[in-house]
């Protein structure tokens, strides 16, 4: 069993990922001031209850042959997304995304995309606004989304969350343009 990381070691691995990511694979208008600002502040970007914001993982899951990928209608956003949710420790940020991705679609076979090379390097940082879960007494925030691309086979039977996903599906890829317009851009230079 491998130890899970400790706070500060959280924080290191996340500014080692988040600048590795501004300066190898970022776009010219990617900045991430907000996050970068909290790993400076030394917030506690693990805590959901940690505002402005705090850390999420998510997973593009794309069939083999990237014709189709892996989508979930999310109940508290009310919309069609890449699985995903709060970050949970683990050894990697990916585990955290894989796991998120088996719990809400109970997809099998799931395995890091190559372009990874074996690595815990984010395919898209995305920080977005959320609307907060009323029902918790969250208000509106920001999500510091750690994005990872996997790969699995579309035949394979699924089985939804009904807690948090009111439905999974596999879709043509196109559907990513609205949903992730950076990581389909990320993508479209894969194939």
């Amino acid at each position: 069993m491998t130890a899970l990381p400790s706070p500060a070691d959280f924080l290191g691995d996340l500014t080692q990922i988040v600048s590795r990511y501004l300066s190898e694979d970022a776009t010219s208008r990617e900045m991430l001031s907000l996050l970068r600002w909290q790993i400076g502040e030394g917030h506690a970007l693990d805590q959901r209850t940690t505002l402005p914001g705090h850390l999420t993982t998510s997973a593009f899951i794309v069939a083999p042959d990237h014709s189709q990928i892996l989508l979930i209608d999310h109940i508290t956003i009310g919309r069609w997304l890449q699985p995903g949710g709060h970050y949970e420790p683990a050894e990697h940020f990916y585990q955290s995304a894989a796991r998120e991705a088996v719990e809400e679609t109970g997809v099998t076979g799931l395995t890091l995309h190559p372009w990874h090379l074996g690595q815990d390097r984010p395919f898209v940082i995305d920080s977005h606004d959320v609307p907060g879960k009323p029902s918790r007494n969250e208000p509106p925030h920001i999500h510091h989304d750690l994005q990872y691309l996997f790969v699995a086979d579309p035949s394979a039977p699924l089985v939804h969350q009904a807690e948090e996903v009111h439905a999974a599906k596999w879709t043509p890829i196109a559907a990513l343009d609205e949903i992730s317009p950076k990581g389909a851009a990320r993508l479209k230079t894969l194939r």
